[in-house]
């Protein structure tokens, strides 16, 4: 029988279980990664070589864009790898913060690489040089194609998950730099206003900027241990007391261990109406269905003071 005051933890207590604390299954996008770098790669190259060549300052702004993506997709990939390894007794939770630094480092390259394109598109605006707009358009159409495949291969996962979320949204960021350049290349081809190429950069430099800044916020609530946005504290104190013999739910705590997984440390105090186990198994059930696997659950009697240690 479970004692009054113990603490358990929603995997069962006991070193035993130490090694299942942080390690949860998750589809596996390894290939996901590996595709992405390799054809983003390729896809920088060319976009660069051609960029140059044609005078292109837009195409030469998604080419460094892209050659960001594949510096974030690696810091991605990397991250993940290191979330997958068990717990130690020096990192008891295991190495999920790696994916939330790496959607850190994510967000200031795309940050930092739209602020880069806007700076020069303003300068050559201001001094604008002739585009080859028919090589140009074609290394555009191109570049849709291979950033809308990309993020597809990430599918479902990227919704549950920051730093899968964050290569994603290099990637259909991406294909939207790629449609601007495409669109403007013809309307080069067309009217001849080599201007154009000037505006479209900074169109893209801004959307690109705006797009880092939102995940560089993100990235660093969770860094600070904020409660994740998909979580909603009174929700979770709702649900913990409206379990059967519950009084109240205090000394909650809330936070990400990695960009898909949450954990939860609280206080119940209880009255003796279900045994403690089925409580505690209820309790992880209900938490699990609002998006948190790991919890640690310290049980009280109603006559103990809530505002104590």
């Amino acid at each position: 029988m479970v004692k009054p005051g113990d603490s358990h933890h929603s995997h069962g207590p006991g070193p035993a279980h130490r090694h299942h604390l942080v390690h949860q299954h998750r589809p596996s996008s390894a290939a996901a990664f590996r595709w992405s770098v390799l054809l983003n790669s390729l896809l920088s190259g060319l976009q660069l070589v051609i960029g140059l060549a044609s005078g292109s300052l837009a195409l030469v702004g998604d080419a460094l864009h892209n050659l960001g993506d594949v510096a974030g997709l690696i810091l991605g990939w990397v991250a993940e790898r290191l979330s997958t390894r068990p717990s130690t007794d020096t990192f008891t939770y295991g190495y999920g913060r790696g994916t939330e630094l790496a959607a850190l480092f994510n967000a200031l390259l795309i940050f930092a690489a739209g602020a880069v394109v806007i700076v020069e598109a303003l300068q050559r605006l201001q001094h604008p040089e002739p585009v080859v707009a028919g090589p140009v358009a074609w290394a555009a159409a191109i570049g849709v194609l291979v950033n809308l495949g990309s993020a597809q291969a990430f599918g479902s996962t990227a919704q549950a998950d920051l730093n899968r979320r964050a290569a994603a949204l290099h990637l259909l960021t991406d294909a939207a730099v790629s449609a601007a350049v495409l669109i403007s290349a013809l309307l080069v081809l067309f009217t001849h206003w080599d201007w154009l190429d000037s505006i479209t950069a900074i169109g893209v430099g801004v959307a690109v900027a705006a797009t880092g800044w939102d995940l560089l916020r993100e990235a660093l609530r969770l860094s600070l241990d904020a409660v994740p946005r998909h979580i909603d504290p009174q929700a979770v104190i709702a649900l913990l007391e409206g379990l059967p013999g519950v009084v109240d739910a205090h000394h909650l705590h809330v936070w990400a261990i990695s960009t898909s997984q949450t954990a939860l440390t609280v206080h119940l105090r209880r009255r003796p109406i279900l045994d403690d186990r089925e409580l505690l198994h209820r309790a992880k059930r209900d938490l699990a269905s609002l998006g948190i696997v790991h919890a640690t659950i310290q049980l009280e009697p109603v006559d103990e003071d809530p505002t104590g240690p």
